[in-house]
């Protein structure tokens, strides 16, 4: 039974619950109206480190482009309606460079949300821990030219990034972020911040997750965090906020393919 319920659970997140975008756009004006500024990640980890934060409330809207660029479009949208900044990470299949251009026109952040550890160890059929870091040089390397490359094409600095959580990764027990926990290669590409660096992480008072239906949110319902702390990180997902048919079933047919295959 429990296994049924989980599986109706993700038809209904995937194929069947109707669009939560209303409900976003309530979080947005009700931190507004609570005095919140909404900022970007790299905007306010530079007024951390200079001691800039002046006992202001913050919102840290961070989005992590995984899947579904449509409802990314539409979360942006909302935002612009609103005069609201965020963060936006985009992986490498999820590009959309005129897009990225517009986001950071506006004021809002691009960054890259990198998965080359998983990506490389699935290419190449590695199937434990020790083999991938026995390869880390080389995996550093793809992260370096991949991000150099997105910059040439996008026209602008990328400040920072985010880890993105992998099937590989669980598998293996090793996260992506194992590159950047190499302080001359962010000096190189001129990374500021991963976005689970511990100094970030503890200076938000409360950091929330969307989830799948029917839980929506983790810790705690964020329309109950807003107003209680000073500064909150908020993560978003577009698949936990509105049903893109196409491409769900492209991504979880794409996950069985890279399963097979690995």
């Amino acid at each position: 039974m429990g296994k049924l319920k989980v599986i109706y659970n993700r038809i209904y997140n995937d194929f069947l619950m109707p669009s939560r975008l209303k409900e976003y756009e309530k979080i947005i004006k009700k931190s507004i109206e609570s005095g919140y500024e909404h900022i970007t990640f790299k905007d306010y980890y530079k007024k951390l480190v200079n001691n800039q934060l002046d006992n202001k409330r913050y919102f840290l809207n961070r989005h992590d482009i995984d899947t579904d660029l449509r409802t990314a479009k539409k979360f942006f949208e909302i935002e612009k309606k609103y005069g609201v900044k965020a963060t936006y990470y985009f992986r490498l299949s999820t590009l959309d460079f005129k897009f990225m251009k517009e986001i950071n026109s506006y004021g809002s952040e691009v960054g890259y949300h990198f998965e080359e550890i998983a990506q490389y160890c699935k290419d190449n059929h590695i199937k434990s821990a020790t083999e991938a870091m026995l390869n880390i040089d080389k995996i550093k390397e793809i992260f370096i030219k991949n991000i150099q490359n997105l910059e040439k094409n996008l026209g602008f600095k990328i400040e920072t990034v985010a880890s993105h959580g992998d099937f590989v990764n669980r598998k293996l027990g090793i996260i992506n972020n194992e590159i950047t926990n190499d302080k001359e290669l962010r000096k190189k590409v001129g990374i500021l911040i991963e976005s689970y660096d511990k100094k970030l992480m503890d200076s938000f008072d409360i950091y929330i997750s969307d989830k799948q239906y029917p839980i929506f949110y983790t810790p705690i319902n964020i329309f109950d965090a807003i107003g209680k702390y000073n500064i909150i990180c908020m993560l978003t997902h577009p698949r936990q906020w509105e049903v893109n048919v196409f491409v769900n079933i492209s991504d979880n047919l794409k996950r069985i393919w890279e399963g097979i295959k690995w």
